[in-house]
């Protein structure tokens, strides 16, 4: 795959759930559909859980867009943990599937992501450049 055409995906799906962070936070009816606070009650949430979906979602964004394989792959790691809770909030509730395709769908964008970004060693995701730093090793004498 290009360059470009992965920088573009990456932008793409970062502008979507900024848009959906976005809308999340909007205390009205949206063009895309009825106000968060009320889908949250009817979903059995409570209306503030969607401001900590929004955050995690606009966090989640600026992470995908940033070139570095760590941040994307948290960025797609902590999707899948939003979307894995929309799959099965849209299941457990019989939504239709006109408002349901696009959870599992966004998941299983997200999985493929996060094994692509997947990090040679757990250590790389620390903060430290390169990860941990190494031990040497003791000289005797």
């Amino acid at each position: 795959m290009s360059k470009y055409l992965r920088t573009g995906l990456y932008w793409f799906l970062a502008l979507e759930f900024a848009l959906g962070a976005v809308t999340k936070c909007w205390p009205g009816d949206t063009v895309f559909s009825t106000a968060y606070s009320v889908k949250f009650a009817e979903w059995g949430y409570p209306s503030w859980m969607r401001f900590v979906v929004a955050a995690l979602e606009g966090v989640a964004a600026v992470l995908l867009v940033m070139p570095d394989r760590r941040t994307r792959f948290l960025a797609a790691t902590t999707l899948m943990f939003v979307l894995t809770g929309a799959a099965t909030t849209h299941i457990v509730n019989h939504d239709p599937p006109v408002e349901s395709w696009a959870a599992p769908t966004h998941l299983v964008i997200m999985g493929i992501l996060a094994l692509a970004n997947w990090p040679a060693d757990w250590r790389h995701l620390l903060p430290a450049a390169g990860g941990l730093p190494r031990s040497r090793p003791k000289t005797v004498g």
